[in-house]
């Protein structure tokens, strides 16, 4: 486990999804809610970050950023709070979870505390906007059909989910639609934002956008030898 504090009101929590992997969770402190991006590998993963909202009585939301095992399988520790994600989302992990859980046994992935099916109970398409504590979610669809992006415009914080991996300088684009890879890196090039955080690597800055853009030669040549 390891807590980066990225600014005041955001903090991001790493967890260990196997033995070689991990996956980052995402604490927003909002002006009106609370918000959490991602619930982990089972109930305890976000345990570290309830702590730092422990005398803070603001309305807690969840977000799931796309019905990948990893991303929610902590869900079932906030079943009586708002839990969101895109239509898409909602009914992959509806038709999907034994699936899931079939292969978390498969691949001796890591759980933590509690393991239930929990879905979200609200859902839309497009966007969804909380106003006053400056957070935006929109349909970024790439790696999963049912992927969401999270825009905090206070923070000026982009998280992307699953959408790219960084390394060494290097983008990764985890998702096989050419046509999709061009389409979200220019949605992501209009939003103001000065960092990112994604789903399984360290934060970056704005200089992911030209790494997304060094990178869609490679990721066209790549695709034609898939065929």
């Amino acid at each position: 486990m390891k807590i980066t504090k990225v600014t005041d009101r955001t903090i991001m929590l790493t967890v260990s999804e196997s033995a070689e992997s991990t996956v980052n969770l995402a604490l927003v402190q909002g002006s009106k809610h609370n918000f959490i991006i991602d619930t982990g590998v089972g109930s305890n993963s976000t345990k570290p970050l309830l702590e730092f909202i422990k005398n803070d009585s603001k309305p807690l939301i969840i977000i799931n950023t796309h019905a990948d095992w990893d991303h929610f399988y902590g869900n079932c520790a906030f079943e009586n709070n708002i839990i969101v994600s895109h239509k898409l989302c909602r009914e992959r992990m509806d038709k999907e979870w034994e699936k899931s859980v079939e292969f978390v046994a498969e691949k001796d992935c890591i759980t933590d505390g509690e393991v239930r099916k929990c879905l979200p109970n609200m859902t839309f398409e497009s966007t969804l906007h909380f106003p006053d504590d400056g957070i935006s979610l929109f349909h970024t669809p790439f790696h999963t059909i049912d992927d969401i992006s999270v825009y905090d415009a206070v923070d000026k914080i982009l998280h992307i989910g699953d959408t790219f991996g960084f390394e060494d300088g290097i983008a990764y684009p985890w998702g096989n639609e050419l046509d999709a890879y061009k389409q979200i890196v220019e949605t992501y090039k209009r939003h103001d934002f000065n960092i990112c955080l994604s789903g399984h690597s360290e934060p970056h800055g704005r200089e992911i956008i030209a790494m997304m853009e060094a990178a869609q030669k490679p990721w066209q040549e790549w695709l034609k030898e898939q065929g």
